[in-house]
């Protein structure tokens, strides 16, 4: 895994992932091919209630970002 991104910092700090234990916070692209990998998305496409819940289905992310705002 690339550890030397020259944008590390900076997107630490739009990082809304949780995960302690995360070695790719800051590392986008780790981060992607990780989750596309497992057939999961991102945290950082979750609201941060979302992103709590751990679950990176895509279902997840639908009923985070558009169930909710159903009436």
């Amino acid at each position: 895994m690339q550890t030397n991104c020259p944008n590390r910092e900076k997107n630490r700090e739009a990082c809304t992932c949780t995960y302690a234990a995360c070695n790719k916070h800051g590392l986008c692209c780790a981060c992607v091919t990780y989750h596309r990998e497992r057939g999961e998305i991102p945290g950082c496409f979750f609201s941060t209630q979302g992103e709590a819940t751990w679950d990176r289905s895509v279902e997840a992310l639908y009923r985070d970002r558009y169930k909710k705002n159903e009436t």
